[in-house]
């Protein structure tokens, strides 16, 4: 019998699947796409239905060369590419290149690399399906026939090196109208006023709880009251400073807190943003690498994780089976959800994956950490815990919330106090709020009508209402995915390319617009809004959903769409003006030749140029100074820094390095101002860990900094 041939997209993943099929399968990598679409022409005919001039790509010759020659040796030939359209869609182009009819049962599929998974699928080929590849092929065709007919038109009336996106436009106009929404906001002033407190009798500091302004008490209860300025605040203060509270009113309560849904592209994305500070493309690249496969110590190759992929919550059953026992080996009973806890999708579309989880049950993060990176370690131990507290146990909560008096002005107090921690034990239930904010919560005693407690002070401090937050990485794929722009493949490349092409840029963690991406953003919105419209983009999602399951012809789409955008291409080439971008000074002058010094846009980023050019090419990078905080070493400013061996980690240096004398500071921290350590004499430095910011020596040696390493 004649050896069977298995083609996948990455050698990581041949070695894994190796592990698991005989000498009797030769398994060989495509390493990704072998054919596309050609770079220097649009490469779809739209005079015939908008048939793809697909090519071998150049770069693969040698790829292709060698499984033409394996499949030629080999009886049978199975394409195991990634289960997406995607993934459908590299198979059909093997397919093609091999001469392999996709009618035939040549095409497996699985969602995890498990041994069982595999030879299941191997026992059970299907033929291409082609409703995906149309789908995958509309996509592509529909960016293609965007890109190429925008992308020169921007060149045209605004300035080169510009491009433009069905899905990126549309994302970056999303963080142009935050901004603008930021921009347009006016504070309002309010006051709030707390006091602290403790039950009557008791005498330690640590029995002090904080008690809010809630209000006044009317004919009619309690009417709960704004203070808007100093003057209504300050009649607050003179009512109740200096004078004791009574407990008017005690409700207690208990509340179960269940755990999230377990991971989907978006989601863990967003986690991964949050709780560790990856990047989207990051997140999918350690993914990635985590499913395809890992050197495990005394195991080989092998895939930690499923498909990562996906818009579904499903879990399936084995899985949750082993999830269930070994909660109850490792927690006890009594940490076990009562009953196979299950999560819906958005639509039934979704089901045909599973959400992302470990595959390898025995392999616990810890266990296989020193076969790990440090990266690698960090999503894999979020992805088990995510998925783990999914069949826990819910946590469970007393709560009580008090109203509290003096005069006619009411106070409350809301407390929760954890009674069971269930799914917490592994997975800390950590919630955005940036969008509102979250109610004191607060250890409270025991509080009964009538009680008194003792006013120790009484303040009140001035606010103001604040905008929406500014989108992060995070928020921004949240609200992609809530508006159904793109899909879980395309939200990380369309940030990354929203970022490359500076149309945003990053401050911190948020994502602003720049001056060139509101320049573009407005041309396209006054003279594309259709195709710039959210719902637009949306339904376009929608029509895909709809060829992939065979509703619609994937011409039809296109050709709904192709005639009237060209046309409007058309027009606005004929009858816009070019628009005229005055470069920003810098208020510096060229070295060279004495010229205005202009802050310049390139596809790389921001940078300063001389005004006279292209007479004069004197440029230079832009640099980012600390503010009042002179060089610990030197008095000199400090530069802050990015470094492009550190996936673009800040650091901190001397503005004098280079120089003559040359500064040797240099640090990943930021030195605070006129900070010497108590024990070295050093300079201090702010430094950051889980989210909290403390103060260190900057000298490595320094015994304080030997100490914390040992603890």
């Amino acid at each position: 019998m004649g050896k069977t041939l298995v083609i996948v997209e990455s050698p990581a993943k041949a070695k894994t699947i190796g592990r698991y099929l005989g000498k009797e399968y030769v398994i060989e990598a495509s390493k990704g796409h072998i054919r596309d679409l050609p770079q220097k022409v649009m490469g779809v005919n739209t005079a015939n239905n908008y048939k793809p001039m697909y090519i071998d790509s150049p770069d693969k010759a040698a790829v292709i060369k060698e499984i033409k020659s394996l499949a030629q040796k080999c009886e049978n030939v199975l394409i195991a590419t990634d289960p997406d359209r995607e993934g459908e869609a590299i198979a059909w182009h093997i397919a093609n290149v091999l001469k392999i009819d996709p009618a035939t049962k040549c095409r497996i599929t699985f969602n995890e690399i498990t041994k069982k998974a595999v030879l299941e699928a191997v026992a059970n080929p299907r033929q291409i399906d082609i409703d995906i590849v149309d789908a995958q092929q509309a996509r592509r065709v529909l960016d293609r026939l965007y890109g190429y007919e925008l992308s020169p038109l921007l060149w045209k009336k605004i300035q080169k090196d510009l491009s433009a996106g069905r899905v990126q436009s549309v994302a970056t106009k999303l963080v142009m109208e935050r901004d603008d929404e930021i921009n347009a906001f006016e504070p309002k002033e309010y006051w709030e006023i707390e006091s602290e407190v403790s039950k009557e009798g008791t005498k330690l500091k640590k029995d002090r709880f904080t008690i809010d302004f809630y209000g006044r008490k009317t004919e009619g209860g309690v009417e709960k009251t704004a203070l808007n300025n100093k003057a209504e605040a300050d009649a607050v203060l003179a009512e109740v400073d200096g004078k004791n509270f009574t407990v008017d009113n005690v409700v207690t309560g208990a509340k179960e807190r269940k755990s999230a849904a377990p991971f989907t592209t978006s989601t863990l994305q967003q986690e991964a943003s949050r709780r560790l500070g990856f990047a989207p493309a990051r997140t999918m690249s350690i993914a990635q690498m985590l499913y395809q496969g890992v050197e495990v110590a005394d195991m080989g190759s092998t895939s930690l994780i499923s498909y990562m992929r996906t818009d579904s919550v499903r879990i399936s059953e084995e899985a949750v089976a082993a999830a269930r026992k070994i909660i109850v080996d490792k927690y006890g009973k009594e940490y076990l959800c009562p009953y196979k806890r299950e999560f819906k999708n958005k639509n039934s579309a979704q089901d045909a994956h599973e959400a992302i989880r470990p595959t390898h049950f025995e392999c616990e993060p810890d266990v296989v950490r020193s076969s790990l990176t440090a990266d690698q370690y960090k999503l894999y131990k979020l992805i088990w815990e995510r998925f783990f507290a999914t069949q826990m146990a819910s946590a469970k909560l007393d709560t009580l919330n008090a109203d509290i008096s003096c005069g006619c002005n009411v106070f409350k107090v809301t407390g929760e106090v954890i009674t069971f921690d269930g799914f917490l034990k592994i997975y800390a239930d950590l919630k955005e709020t940036d969008t509102e904010t979250k109610k004191k919560q607060t250890e409270l005693p025991s509080l009964t009508a009538g009680d008194v407690l003792i006013n120790h002070k009484t303040s009140a401090e001035q606010k103001f209402t604040q905008p929406k937050p500014h989108y992060t990485e995070a928020t921004l794929i949240s609200t992609m995915e809530k508006n159904g722009i793109g899909r879980p493949s395309t939200y990380a490349p369309t940030i990354s390319t929203i970022e490359k092409r500076n149309y945003v840029e990053k401050e911190g963690k948020n994502i602003l617009i720049t001056d060139i991406g509101r320049v573009v953003t407005d041309f396209l919105q006054e003279h594309f809004a259709e195709v710039m419209d959210v719902g637009f983009t949306a339904e376009m999602e929608e029509k895909l959903d709809s060829i992939e399951n065979g509703d619609v012809s994937w011409v039809s789409v296109i050709d709904g769409f192709y005639p009237s955008f060209h046309e409007q291409i058309r027009n606005v080439a004929d009858n816009t003006e070019k628009i005229r971008i005055e470069d920003e000074k810098t208020g510096e002058k060229c070295p060279d030749c004495g010229s205005d010094l202009v802050f310049k846009n390139s596809r790389y980023g921001r940078f300063i140029a001389c005004s006279n050019y292209p007479d004069c090419k004197f440029s230079k990078n832009i640099e980012n100074k600390l503010k009042d905080t002179p060089c610990p070493y030197c008095g000199s400013g400090i530069n802050i820094l990015k470094s492009k061996k550190h996936r673009n980690k800040i650091f901190y240096a001397c503005d004098k390095q280079g120089s003559d004398p040359e500064c040797p500071f240099i640090s990943w921290d930021p030195p605070i101002k006129d900070k010497k350590c108590p024990t070295c004499g050093s300079f201090m430095v702010y430094r950051k860990f889980r989210g909290k910011t403390y103060q260190k020596c900057g000298n490595r040696d320094c015994p304080t900094n030997a100490k914390r390493s040992k603890s």
